[in-house]
C-alpha cells in the first residue's frame, strides 16, 4: 500500500509516481517536468493550459479559478491513478492554478512519463479530459467591458450569470 502525503499548507498529494497540486502561484514547467522524470522513462509528455485572450469572439480579460480544494486533490489523484494504471505510466503531475490567471499564463500543466511516447500522448491527453470533466474547479470568465461569467471548467460548457 503506498503511502499519501498530503500538505494542507501548499494544497498537494504527493505519493510514488503520483504529485497532485493546487496553488495560487505562477506554475512551473520545469517542476512538473521534474516531478514525473525517470530513467524508466523514454517519453515525457507536457501539456500547459494558458488563458487565452477571446472566448467566442468576446475579448477575455482574465480568468479566475476556485475549487472545492480537497475534494479536487482527491479527485484528481482518483484520475492519476486511473491514467497511470491504464497506460502503464512511469509517473503523472497534475496541478492547476487558482486565483486569477492572466492572459498568455498558465492554468494547470499536466506531465506524465512513460516508457513509451504513445503511452504517454494518449495517457497526457486523456488526463487533461478527465480533470476538465471530474475536477471540482470552476473558473470566471472576465471579458472586457461586460460582466464575468462563471463556467464549470469544461470546454463549451455554458456559462451562468452570477450576481455576487
Amino acid at each position: 500500500m503506498s503511502s499519501s502525503k498530503m500538505d494542507i499548507g501548499t494544497n498537494e498529494i504527493k505519493e510514488d509516481g503520483y504529485y497532485v497540486g493546487l496553488t495560487h502561484d505562477h506554475l512551473d514547467v520545469n517542476d512538473a517536468m521534474d516531478r514525473v522524470r525517470s530513467p524508466q522513462a523514454g517519453a515525457i509528455v507536457m501539456f500547459a493550459g494558458t488563458t487565452r485572450d477571446n472566448f467566442a469572439g468576446k475579448p477575455v480579460k482574465e480568468l479566475q479559478y476556485s475549487a472545492y480544494n480537497a475534494l479536487a486533490l482527491r479527485t484528481m489523484l482518483s484520475i492519476c491513478k486511473e491514467i497511470h494504471s491504464k497506460y502503464g505510466l512511469v509517473a503523472i503531475a497534475m496541478i492547476h492554478r487558482l486565483g486569477i490567471v492572466p492572459i498568455g499564463e498558465e492554468s494547470i500543466l499536466i506531465a506524465v512519463s512513460a516508457p513509451h511516447r504513445q503511452a504517454a500522448w494518449r495517457a497526457g491527453e486523456q488526463a487533461l479530459e478527465d480533470c476538465k470533466e471530474r475536477v471540482e474547479v470552476w473558473k470566471r470568465e472576465e471579458f472586457e467591458g461586460e460582466d464575468g461569467v462563471w463556467r464549470a471548467n469544461r470546454d463549451g460548457a455554458a456559462g451562468q450569470k452570477f450576481d455576487a
